[in-house]
């Protein structure tokens, strides 16, 4: 994946067309045939074939027909995988809202969607797949101050509509770790924060969701930094991959390295609270409000 939101491609992928992309890879390099080879049988550039790889570009019919011939599948399977292709170019039910997203994040839904596992670490805002109507208003507002009250209300509209992953039958197992400072940072009033933390309590008591709420107690700790979600998916073509935001940029990554350290961090996180503490915690904050 790319580093920069401008580098996530002009057209955000599926997941399907991820795997795609990884497959057509795993077949080229099977097959012996280089970069430079593949584009020579396209008559395109070997970036072409490297963005068609790495599904940044929509997978062209012609284009993979041709590919697959040149690295000698069958054609059972070129029938197939052109099918497959052509659904993994339908956009998303998340096209609908791209003139208030950009491609940079439509790719991050796409992975969530996509997912059978995210873990997120939240140092400032409750994450939001678990945010109430009010609450996450109340954070678009503050993110987008200049916006108007009617695309500020599509940005809102598009994150509760993610939030129907959680009641899928196949659900995610969704792990979220938060820092106090998010339960202490007042966002819409004492009413919506309360609200809010029902909410919370409600979901953590899920089996396939977890709230864990890093105390200030804890003090210093490896993942005091800008906030992340890592995704595991089912199919094995997908690697692991982490996305990551600060104000001017966001990166994902998808390097062994950089996803195991993210990983490391959010599970020794996880170690410096309890469902317990955490439930407790909640509560203690509820009272607040009230």
């Amino acid at each position: 994946m790319s580093e920069a939101r401008s580098g996530v491609g002009t057209s955000a992928p599926t997941v399907l067309r991820m795997i795609l992309g990884k497959r057509l890879q795993e077949l080229r390099q099977g097959a012996g045939v280089s970069l430079d080879d593949a584009a020579k049988a396209l008559h395109v550039k070997p970036l072409t074939i490297r963005r068609l790889e790495k599904a940044e570009v929509a997978l062209k019919t012609l284009y993979v027909e041709k590919l697959l011939q040149t690295y000698g599948a069958a054609q059972q399977e070129v029938e197939e995988f052109v099918t497959l292709a052509e659904r993994a170019n339908e956009p998303g039910w998340w096209h609908a809202y791209r003139d208030v997203v950009p491609d940079w994040f439509s790719a991050y839904v796409s992975l969530e969607t996509g997912a059978k596992t995210l873990r997120t670490y939240e140092p400032h805002y409750v994450t939001g797949l678990l945010q109430t109507y009010d609450y996450a208003r109340a954070v678009l507002r503050g993110g987008f101050p200049n916006e108007s009250d009617e695309d500020l209300g599509r940005r809102v509209d598009l994150r509760l509509r993610r939030q129907g992953l959680l009641e899928r039958p196949d659900a995610p197992t969704l792990w979220v770790v938060m820092e106090e400072t998010v339960l202490h940072r007042m966002v819409g009033g004492a009413e919506v924060m309360r609200e809010q933390i029902e909410r919370l309590l409600e979901v953590s008591e899920l089996d396939h969701v977890s709230v864990d709420v890093v105390p200030f107690t804890a003090g210093a700790h490896i993942g005091a930094c800008a906030p992340f979600t890592y995704f595991r998916f089912e199919e094995r073509e997908l690697p692991d991959i982490v996305y990551s935001e600060i104000l001017s940029a966001s990166v994902y990554l998808d390097q062994r390295s950089d996803v195991a350290g993210h990983l490391e961090a959010h599970n020794r996180m996880s170690l410096l609270t309890s469902s317990a503490d955490s439930k407790a915690l909640l509560n203690r904050m509820r009272k607040e409000y009230s």
